[in-house]
């Protein structure tokens, strides 16, 4: 009898110093940085006739009137409106620079794992929100393990960091917080369930080695044969 033999084994628990934070837990998104394709505003208070608008070109660097190559791309604002004021102290006294954003750039989510149409998901306006984005994926798959998506979150630049939250919390509305508005160029795992984990085990490793019948028949020599 193979009964025994292809009995899978239960799956070890994640240790618990890899758990990951709750997205809860996570702070805020940084500061917007500009994009390409954004487009803003810059107005003079005192000097009208200098107010442009401007679109962020494919060099992330801006020209205004007075001001010649202003790096613009990765950067905040404030930042851009200082590197503004210092050209334009060249010419103004005291120049009182503002900078009202018009349109922004179309943000990008991935939406990868036990989704039914994983892929790239490309916004405009307001980044969608985890409920959304899965949504946009086709919903998860019943393999999935709702109990435990994972958000990668790459911050400026900076080493990416994983957060974990409840889908089945955010959807029923018990955990509202859980359906956090993703950060561009999040990547949101679904990962496989424990149920689906041992399935996966048993078809990879198992049942292509093992006949799925009760018994099997193998040959020790052309003289003799045992049936087991």
């Amino acid at each position: 009898m193979l009964s025994s033999c292809s009995k899978v084994p239960d799956l070890p628990t994640a240790p618990q110093e890899y758990a990951l934070p709750n997205i809860k837990d996570a702070p805020p998104p940084d500061p917007y940085l500009l994009q390409i394709g954004d487009t803003m505003d810059i107005k003079v208070r005192l000097n009208p006739e200098l107010n442009e608008s401007v679109v962020i070109p494919p060099d992330g660097k801006i020209s205004t009137a007075m001001a010649n190559d202003i790096p613009a791309y990765g950067r905040t604002v404030q930042a851009v409106r200082e590197n503004l004021k210092i050209e334009y102290e060249k010419e103004l006294s005291n120049p009182n620079i503002s900078i009202i954003m018009r349109s922004f750039a179309p943000n990008r989510i991935y939406v990868t794992g036990e989704v039914n149409s994983p892929g790239e998901f490309v916004t405009a306006g307001p980044s969608l929100t985890l409920l959304q984005a899965i949504s946009r994926a086709g919903g998860v798959k019943n393999s999935a393990g709702i109990d435990n998506i994972i958000i990668i979150r790459h911050k400026n630049g900076e080493y990416p960091t994983a957060y974990a939250t409840n889908y089945e919390d955010a959807r029923t509305g018990a955990a509202p917080a859980s359906d956090v508005r993703l950060a561009a160029y999040d990547v949101v795992f679904v990962p496989r369930s424990d149920i689906a984990n041992v399935h996966m085990y048993y078809q990879q490793y198992v049942q292509q080695f093992i006949s799925p019948s009760f018994g099997m028949s193998y040959q020790i020599n052309p003289q003799s044969s045992i049936n087991r």
